[in-house]
């Protein structure tokens, strides 16, 4: 087994060596808050702290202790904190998951966010938050503007929803019925 994970881990590292320069085509009608860059794409690589300075990650991420410069990842992030604008995949990391602007996926941790941005996917953990979901909020503390789907923990609040609430604390700001432990639903 440590054979193997010392392969994994040579790997990661040697991966980025090999990347070559990607090049996006297409058209984003739909464009987000922040226009996207795709200048350095990488494989896979070990980030500690701000190294390397690459742009883009496809692949395999390990953020030890933490990994912020990063504007597109998509794959897997695994680690300590790790950060990035637009993030698509699955991404844990014991501290913090981070997604600026939009998160298509699973986020699990201690405290996971996707700041002003949106969630389309799960988010697992002691303190979670969004701007907009669509999906699953499952931890202590859940938090979401707008809401189209399923907040299980202790506190849950969400400006508008479309789903379900279920925990001891549920609150629904823009719901006739605001507050109702248990199981609180919106429609």
């Amino acid at each position: 087994m440590k054979k193997l994970v010392c392969m994994a881990l040579l790997a990661a590292m040697a991966a980025p060596a090999f990347a070559q320069d990607a090049q996006v085509t297409g058209d984003d009608s739909a464009a987000p808050r922040a226009e996207r860059k795709a200048d350095d794409t990488w494989p896979a690589f070990l980030a500690i702290c701000e190294f390397p300075a690459a742009t883009d990650v496809a692949g395999l991420r390990l953020t030890l202790p933490f990994s912020t410069r990063h504007v597109n990842v998509t794959g897997i992030d695994l680690g300590l904190w790790g950060k990035s604008q637009y993030f698509e995949g699955i991404q844990i990391n014991i501290l913090r998951n981070d997604a600026r602007d939009s998160l298509a996926g699973f986020q699990c941790g201690i405290y996971n966010t996707t700041g002003s941005g949106n969630l389309a996917g799960i988010q697992a953990g002691l303190w979670n938050e969004a701007n907009s979901m669509c999906g699953l909020q499952a931890g202590l503390v859940n938090i979401c503007g707008a809401t189209e789907g399923l907040q299980v923990g202790i506190i849950n609040r969400s400006d508008s929803m479309h789903g379900y609430q279920v925990g001891l604390i549920n609150i629904i700001r823009e719901a006739e019925l605001r507050f109702f432990p248990v199981l609180n639903i919106g429609f």
